[in-house]
């Protein structure tokens, strides 16, 4: 019993600001543009700082662990091909399939996983939250442009195509933060005592803000139906991406049960916002984001909640082949 108290008072603050937010998003008649301001914050500040906190103080050699980083970010290029698989079963359409292969592959690895992955395992959890946020945003921002390239709706040749992948995956916010956290582990450099605390004050406005803006974002898309397919998308998300995860890093190595039990955790988050933005972009299945992004955070506050008690308790064991 104490164990699910325990569970409760941990993941209840996070759907809590989910739910608050939806509310927010459902009853406050204020216009979407103004989430535009917030957005801006939590991407292109606070999440920044919060990846860069995570890294800078760690060993380089904690950043460099590539049969982690392969068996992780093959886990996630299977439950892709899973979801495309299903939504080519379904539609016999390229960008829908894409669209599909997406929402039951990435994780909300950005809003939630730092603070729900830290708050569960520790502090130590942090390196390979970084290389998991890190490695499957390098693939599935590669793939997406690529294959809507290739279906014709993204209108540039392939040349062009690479060259803007490249470029977005340069300059992205996430990403510069991340090589600057390097770069500072690298050189053992710590901030000035000011600019210290404004990134601390930065780092702790993340979570909050960024499941705020998920709860309104969700109420603000009217779900007229659930698509066939929507459920199955949804297992493999919460059920299947997180078992393959666990199967491929047994059979990689022993990564201890800190890294372990933290790439399950990212793989069993619902589906990322982001799924949402991308359709948007493409004009291409914004209804089945929707409803994978509300459905998939509603079902994860059962599988998750499970995931983490069989941890908590040990009845999950970190290694399938020891």
């Amino acid at each position: 019993m104490s164990d699910l108290i325990g569970l409760f008072n941990l993941l209840a603050p996070f759907f809590g600001l989910i739910g608050l937010g939806f509310y927010c998003g459902k009853f406050v008649k204020q216009p979407e543009s103004g989430l535009a301001w917030m957005q801006f914050f939590v991407i292109y500040i606070a999440l920044p700082c919060l990846f860069f906190r995570l890294i800078a103080d760690k060993p380089l050699d904690q950043l460099t662990n590539w049969p982690f980083i392969a068996a992780t970010t093959l886990a996630t290029l299977c439950a892709f091909a899973l979801s495309f698989a299903t939504g080519w079963r379904h539609t016999k359409d390229l960008p829908q399939s894409v669209m599909q292969g997406v929402a039951g592959s990435y994780s909300n690895i950005g809003y939630m996983g730092p603070p729900l992955v830290l708050a569960a395992i520790g502090q130590a959890a942090s390196a390979p939250v970084v290389l998991i946020f890190v490695f499957d945003n390098l693939l599935l921002f590669s793939l997406i442009p690529l294959l809507m390239s290739v279906a014709g709706v993204e209108k540039l040749s392939l040349g062009a195509t690479i060259r803007r992948i490249v470029w977005r995956i340069l300059t992205h916010p996430f990403n510069v933060a991340t090589a600057l956290g390097v770069a500072a582990s690298y050189l053992h450099l710590t901030l000035p005592g000011p600019v210290n605390q404004i990134v601390t004050w930065l780092s702790g406005a993340a979570a909050p803000c960024a499941l705020f803006i998920l709860g309104v974002t969700v109420a603000m898309r009217p779900l007229l139906r659930i698509p066939g397919e929507v459920p199955i998308l949804v297992l493999i998300k919460l059920v299947l991406h997180p078992i393959l995860v666990w199967v491929l890093l047994s059979a990689v190595g022993d990564f201890g049960a800190t890294w372990t039990y933290a790439a399950l955790t990212m793989a069993a988050l619902p589906p990322a916002l982001n799924i949402f933005v991308i359709s948007t972009q493409y004009n291409v299945g914004v209804e089945r984001a929707s409803a994978c992004v509300l459905i998939g955070t509603l079902v994860s506050m059962v599988t998750l909640t499970g995931l983490l008690y069989l941890v908590s308790t040990g009845i999950l064991p970190y290694d399938l082949f020891p």
